[in-house]
């Protein structure tokens, strides 16, 4: 137990060292952190407890280790995000519906936040994709499909808003399984869907925000009834 514990006090110590030099300016993104050795001697702990330290962290996104080349501070947070959120799934401690709600409010606010926000180039990138939405084969509007989403969340200039969307999309992609094609193949919903992306589409053109509450809504209108039927044939893949 008191291993255990000055494990703890160990690892609060690289984190609270790596926060330090942050905030002084020492270590930014990009940035390489003290050998190990240097950690060690710095910090009044031993080798195998920073190497434990540094392995959580690189789990954490964090930072990043590369052999050889030493440990570089990353904030790569999305993918112990998806980690998290896949094991709460996993867990029932959340369901498929308690997901596509969030990214619902997620994907409506990023839209309100893109009318204000969005560029003339981001406009026309969007279009390009709808185009090819509408043109391309089933395979590759899964692909544009995600592209479109991803661009609009981008478009809102809010961080925190584009890693949990990402998050959250890579997490139904994981359990519920070929969602996003099944939809996307179905004529009827296909149709609604594109009439949707082209209202999303249309209300960044003209700012719009009553035109983008209706087209996030009936986006996940069709996401919706689709995970209603689908109901017990969600699959818990192994990760």
């Amino acid at each position: 137990m008191e291993g255990h514990v000055s494990q703890e006090k160990s690892y609060m110590k690289v984190i609270d060292f790596i926060k330090k030099q942050i905030r002084n300016g020492e270590l930014t993104i990009g940035g390489r952190l003290p050998a190990e050795r240097e950690l060690s001697e710095t910090l009044g702990i031993s080798r195998n407890s920073v190497r434990e330290a540094i392995r959580s962290l690189d789990i954490m996104g964090v930072i990043s280790s590369q052999q050889g080349a030493g440990n570089f501070l990353i904030g790569n947070f999305e993918n112990n995000l998806v980690e998290s959120l896949s094991m709460m799934f996993l867990l029932n401690q959340i369901d498929y519906k308690q997901i596509s709600q969030l990214r619902r409010a997620l994907e409506m606010e990023a839209l309100m936040l893109a009318i204000d926000n969005i560029t003339e180039e981001e406009i026309e990138t969007l279009r390009k994709v709808i185009f090819q939405l509408e043109k391309e084969t089933e395979e590759n509007n899964v692909i544009l499909d995600k592209k479109m989403h991803y661009n609009i969340a981008q478009a809102s200039k809010n961080t925190l808003i584009i890693n949990v969307l990402e998050a959250l999309s890579e997490v139904l992609d994981k359990f519920i399984v070929d969602l996003r094609r099944e939809i996307l193949s179905e004529d009827d919903s296909r149709k609604i869907l594109m009439e949707a992306h082209n209202g999303m589409i249309e209300s960044l053109i003209t700012k719009d925000k009553n035109l983008a509450y209706e087209s996030i809504n009936k986006h996940f209108g069709v996401i919706d009834e689709k995970l209603d039927k689908k109901g017990v044939e969600i699959v818990k893949k192994d990760l």
